[in-house]
């Protein structure tokens, strides 16, 4: 049975399978006189992307699902499933 979108790496446990090279991606939770918000940055230091969040509990949980998506995916997947830009 293979994976259930074209965005995630065949994965098992104990495959012991790693990417090539690091994903640089970083995410930061920031709350600000607007409320919260979480800004996915870019390897150049850069914001690729900001969400604005309803509160503190919604800017986590979002900012740990990319991370998560930052360890399994490839920096080139990753731009795609966030549509991110390229430079």
């Amino acid at each position: 049975m293979g994976t259930s979108s074209g965005w995630s790496d065949p994965t098992g446990a104990g495959s012991g399978t790693q990417r090539a090279e690091p994903n640089r991606f970083t995410v930061d939770v920031r709350r600000g006189d607007t409320g919260w918000s979480v800004a996915i940055v870019d390897p150049d230091g850069r914001e690729s992307s900001v969400r604005a969040c309803r509160d503190e509990v919604e800017a986590r949980t979002y900012a740990s699902t990319v991370r998560q998506h930052i360890e399994w995916l490839s920096e080139e997947k990753f731009r795609e499933y966030y549509q991110l830009p390229r430079e």
